[in-house]
């Protein structure tokens, strides 16, 4: 029964990442995401400097970086969670080898979540030493939403009691694979107006500053390579570039609500994938509702953190329509009851 205890650690491996992902949108929103100067540990100890001999050994070694106990221990609360992740899909990629002939997913998917999540530790670092450069911080978000993805199917596919794939369309099919890629790119849309600060570049809704298409700057807001709050010049980041980031979303909003929402009402008479299509349609309206109360009440940390669980919510319950209408040769394994 050693199968189980693999079925079981992907469970806890995605309930985990999900923690992980909206424990990091608090680091980030409540400004301690360079809460410390250095990377793995904190002003170069394991915890944060505690004692007036170390919090004098810290500054002597950061002194441009004044220690805040508060959002010292909010980062590192988040790495040590995040590392404990890491530690788990470590476990799990060894597992998944030992145990190919019973589980339920090829072993290179877990290699692959490995290689993922070890290359978020990279941007995780690079994020602390670049100093929250936008295309650092956008990546690592993907990153992490891409670990949450992957966990999910590999969850999904040990713990369902089977697929649907032989009810759906070819074209309905296709149209839930199309969901994926259109939250991804709605995520990324997310997190590059968040890491630039440009959530509160538009504070009217549906308008913005008064009209359906304000002055906008779309050369510098995407310019990938520039650092924070900089043009690609160098220059300072203006408000047009900021408006185009914040209007941008908008409009990807706009476009991932009709498409997710109309999968729903495409999927929702099927009966093996009502349940899902109600919570995705729920969720949905939930995300946009919050969404513009954050616009609204000039984005508070609660609604924030709670915009980023909406989307990571939005990820499971896509990746699991998709797993729903796909069929391999594992799931015909006779593993589980």
């Amino acid at each position: 029964m050693q199968h189980v205890f693999f079925k079981r650690l992907s469970l806890f491996a995605a309930v985990l990442a999900l923690c992980v992902i909206v424990l990091g949108a608090y680091v980030r929103l409540s400004d301690a995401g360079l809460g410390c100067p250095d990377w793995p540990g904190c002003y170069g100890a394991l915890t944060v400097p505690q004692s007036e001999m170390a919090i004098q050994k810290a500054q002597v070694v950061f002194p441009d970086s004044p220690i805040e106990s508060d959002k010292a221990w909010k980062e590192m609360a988040h790495r040590y969670l995040a590392g404990a992740l890491g530690l788990v899909i470590l476990i799990m990629f060894f597992s998944s080898w030992r145990l190919k002939a019973s589980i339920k997913v090829h072993p290179m998917l877990p290699t692959a979540l490995l290689i993922i999540v070890g290359f978020q530790a990279a941007l995780g670092m690079w994020t602390v030493t670049m100093l929250l450069k936008p295309a650092i911080v956008s990546a690592h978000l993907i990153g992490g939403m891409t670990t949450l993805a992957l966990l999910t199917w590999i969850t999904h596919r040990h713990w369902a009691t089977g697929v649907t794939n032989s009810t759906i369309s070819p074209a309905l099919k296709l149209t839930i694979r199309g969901a994926l890629l259109i939250l991804l790119g709605q995520v990324f849309l997310g997190g590059w107006t968040s890491t630039n600060y440009a959530a509160l570049a538009c504070t009217d809704f549906p308008t913005c500053h008064g009209a359906w298409v304000p002055v906008m700057d779309f050369k510098d807001a995407f310019h990938l390579l520039r650092e924070l709050g900089q043009s690609a010049n160098g220059g300072n980041l203006t408000l047009p570039a900021l408006v185009a980031i914040q209007w941008t979303h908008r409009i990807g909003a706009l476009i991932t609500f009709i498409y997710l929402a109309t999968l729903a009402f495409k999927t929702i008479n099927i009966q093996h994938l009502r349940a899902l299509a109600l919570l995705l349609l729920a969720t949905l309206l939930a995300q946009v509702c919050i969404g513009i109360a954050n616009l609204v009440l000039h984005l508070p940390l609660a609604l924030a953190v709670l915009h980023n669980l909406g989307a990571a919510l939005l990820i499971i319950i896509t990746v699991i329509l998709n797993s729903k209408v796909t069929s391999t040769k594992y799931d015909h394994a006779k593993i589980y009851p």
